[in-house]
């Protein structure tokens, strides 16, 4: 019998290679060569890469017997994830792999800004030993601020208790049980700034989260404090730091990560490497021989997994798992409808109920539940959540699932609803079903509220006492900012007079109009979210 063909594109540990087993038929390619990439996945069952190897639709086209794309690391920007699900193939990675080696490299940018690790060092390389300008600080009795409270965040807070700091935290999405599980005080963004004498970043990179930590927040913090993202580029602006710590508003900065890189010359992100009280690295989070054999053993053991198919840790796609084709197109749906929650959340949440009814109830729906948090999770979450690993995080974010079944569903065919306690212990419900013979997925019910809305890129939620003149009101001012509204859908007011609008816009509305909108109506709810495909 034939062994399937495991193609590995780049170099990877030893333990990879073992972890594999003696089932497959093991081929290597230099995956920088194309036309010998090309030629290789033609016969492949799967295909192990690092960062260099661009696994796109071209090359995915090439492999018809391909099964699944193994990337051994966490990102996954060169390999096109929408063509791999589009042609049936499945795509993993290693997101655990790298948690405990950024960590420790926070650590050690925290100590190289506290005792000028660096500058000392290339001090004494050129012959000079000038002790006294490289008097440092003692960690002991300091606060360090995360800003971020998932794995790495976690990690961060459990070395620095050895120090002997107080550690303070800032995560909207974590709640207060689950920062007490941490021993971390959970305090607002700004307090955080405020009070702390390092600040790390771990969020991540979403558009509210780029450019967070800006002039405004870096004003807030003591000018004895420093700043450390070993996270994602971007999440600081680096004109707004380069100033900041050119006029004294902070101490110092440590930087692992930058917006573009390597840095381009004349760029704000090349300034900060000329600065004295900057600790700077290449972007080593992951670059540590520990962190690569973890990823390469990772997804090796994916791949055996998938090519003999069972289910797969790490899946960031559906297509390998083995779901009913009656399940499968509700599970976008449910994850739009997720992401539509978590836009509408306006605290952490505690518990989630996901409700499926109607004729879906004769058949297995588990896989709504990993779906439903997936989208929860994505825009809250700095790792990429996945099928598999989205209970994880929601078990490390102190959340509480519960799956119902009903066969009865008065209004529609098939009608699924998650239902969430919010840490105020306030109730937030949204509905969603397939449409029509074209199964057109939309949004039908908001915290009772009555609606059938089609998913679009962006929506904007507002409740507010009913009364002439509202429609106008918004419909004239985002006219007059060039903002097309494409959809748009008045709930019947509640028994309080309150009505619901939801509105589909082609293009993102600014802050500042947001804000003003909000005013305007007077709405006591006012969201606008943004869904991404899945």
């Amino acid at each position: 019998m034939t062994k399937p063909v495991v193609l590995i594109a780049e170099e990877l540990s030893p333990a990879t290679i073992d972890a594999l087993g003696p089932d497959f038929e093991v081929r290597t390619v230099d995956g920088t060569d194309r036309p010998a990439l090309l030629s290789a996945l033609a016969g492949a069952s799967a295909v192990l890469v690092r960062s260099a190897t661009k696994i796109d639709a071209e090359a995915i086209a090439a492999a018809p017997v391909l099964k699944i794309i193994a990337r051994a690391g966490v990102g996954l920007d060169n390999v096109d994830i929408k063509a791999a699900t589009t042609a049936g193939v499945m795509v993993v990675n290693a997101p655990t792999s790298n948690v405990i080696s950024a960590a420790e490299l926070t650590i050690g940018h925290i100590l190289s800004l506290a005792r000028h690790i660096p500058s000392a060092n290339a001090s004494l390389a050129e012959g000079k030993w000038k002790r006294s300008a490289y008097t440092g600080m003692e960690l002991f009795e300091k606060t360090v601020g995360i800003v971020g409270l998932g794995r790495i965040g976690g990690l961060i807070s459990e070395r620095l208790r050895a120090f002997g700091v107080r550690v303070v935290g800032y995560d909207p999405y974590v709640t207060p049980a689950r920062a007490q599980q941490l021993q971390v005080e959970l305090l607002s963004f700004d307090e955080v700034l405020r009070q702390s004498d390092f600040v790390t970043v771990h969020m991540p990179k979403t558009p509210e989260t780029t450019g967070m930590i800006g002039a405004e927040q870096l004003a807030i913090m003591k000018p004895t404090a420093y700043v450390i993202n070993v996270a994602r580029g971007g999440l600081i602006d680096e004109g707004a730091l380069y100033t900041a710590l050119t006029t004294g508003v902070i101490a110092g900065a440590g930087l692992d990560v930058f917006t573009s890189e390597p840095p381009q010359p004349d760029s704000s992100a090349s300034r900060l490497l000329e600065l004295p009280n900057v600790v700077v690295t290449p972007h080593l989070g992951a670059s540590t021989d520990e962190a690569q054999e973890k990823a390469g053993v990772s997804v090796a053991r994916s791949v055996k997994l998938a090519l003999e198919g069972d289910l797969v840790p790490d899946a960031v796609n559906v297509a390998g798992g083995i779901i009913d084709p009656f399940v499968r197109p509700g599970i976008a749906l449910v994850e739009k409808l997720g992401q539509f929650f978590t836009g509408l959340a306006q605290g952490a949440l505690t518990s989630l109920d996901i409700e499926v009814r109607g004729e879906l109830a004769a058949y297995d729906v588990s896989v709504y539940r990993l779906a439903a948090l997936k989208g929860i999770l994505t825009n809250i979450v700095s790792d990429n959540v996945s099928y598999v690993n989205a209970p994880l995080f929601a078990e490390q974010r102190g959340i509480e699932t519960r799956m119902i079944v009903e066969a009865e569903s008065p209004l529609y065919r098939n009608l699924t609803i998650l239902r969430g306690t919010l840490s105020d212990g306030t109730t937030l419900t949204v509905a969603g079903t397939l449409a029509g013979t074209r199964m057109v997925p939309k949004v039908v019910g908001i915290n009772g509220y009555e609606i059938e809305v089609p998913f679009e890129r962006y929506h904007i939620v507002m409740r507010y006492a009913d009364r002439p003149g509202i429609v106008a009101i918004y419909g004239q001012r985002l006219g007059d900012a060039g903002i097309n509204i494409a959809g748009l859908q008045v709930a019947h007011p509640d028994a309080s007079g309150r009505a619901l609008s939801v509105l589909t816009v082609d293009s993102p509305v600014p802050d500042e109009m947001l804000a003003e909108l909000h005013d305007a109506v007077h709405a006591d709810l006012f969201r606008q979210i943004e869904i991404v495909e899945a």
